[in-house]
């Protein structure tokens, strides 16, 4: 009985002894781990911190690309409109060239086929004239003018075989194509005066607007310009045929 009572309180002293050695190798054997698992929390966090400051820096650069792209396309936009515009500039300059061009060779082409008409009827002469003036940038008919018309489709009323020759003209303040419309219209309003008021053939009639074209007066003043905003009336008649 002592025998194994002594055996069992040496049974336990060697298993509380072999209890105290595997705690301490436990212990042993968990700390390099612990250390490790902490070395390794401490770098994942700076991974973290690294990754997300990377991240900060490429979102930025990324603003910055971004905004680079955005001022390099309004530039490149601006110069494109700006390129577009010359060119719209130069086409529109190119057509008005060409319109006052056509237009200028319509006039000399007008006047030419009137002077040709004149020429052809070589019986032909000036019978009666008239001029009559025009105010600053007006078409109509004064009252001045009027009368000179009047008396001038009195002298014709007999004539069988007349012709009449109408010139409009401006003066050379504003701008050419403005001046050579205006100067139609001027001989227009006269055209269209003698045919309703004294029944004159527009057959008969043949106009042309030569805008500032053949002053009658070259001088820069204010009465040189008044004499040339005017129409020209001229009256050509052919000697009666005799009867046969």
């Amino acid at each position: 009985m002592r025998v194994s009572l002594a055996a069992a309180i040496l049974a336990a002293g060697a298993l509380l002894a072999t209890g105290c050695a595997t705690k301490k190798y436990i212990q042993a054997t968990e700390a390099p781990i612990q250390a490790k698992a902490e070395q390794a929390s401490q770098q994942s966090a700076q991974n973290a911190t690294q990754i997300k400051a990377t991240q900060e820096q490429l979102k930025e650069l990324d603003e910055k690309t971004a905004t680079g792209i955005d001022r390099a396309n309004e530039k490149a936009g601006a110069a494109e409109h700006d390129a577009q515009d010359a060119g719209n500039h130069a086409t529109e300059a190119a057509k008005l060239a060409a319109a006052a061009a056509e237009k200028g060779e319509q006039n000399s082409a007008a006047l030419a086929s009137l002077r040709d008409s004149i020429v052809g009827l070589e019986d032909y002469t000036v019978q009666t004239s008239a001029t009559v003036n025009f105010g600053i940038g007006r078409d109509r008919l004064t009252e001045e003018a009027k009368a000179e018309l009047d008396k001038l489709a009195q002298q014709i009323q007999a004539d069988k075989r007349f012709f009449i020759a109408i010139e409009g003209f401006t003066d050379n303040v504003g701008d050419r194509e403005y001046n050579e419309a205006l100067s139609r219209r001027r001989a227009e309003t006269v055209v269209e005066y003698l045919v309703a008021k004294h029944d004159v053939p527009i057959y008969r009639i043949h106009l042309v607007g030569l805008g500032p074209d053949k002053p009658v007066d070259e001088a820069h003043t204010a009465a040189a310009r008044a004499k040339n905003r005017r129409v020209e009336v001229k009256v050509y008649t052919a000697p009666a045929i005799a009867a046969k």
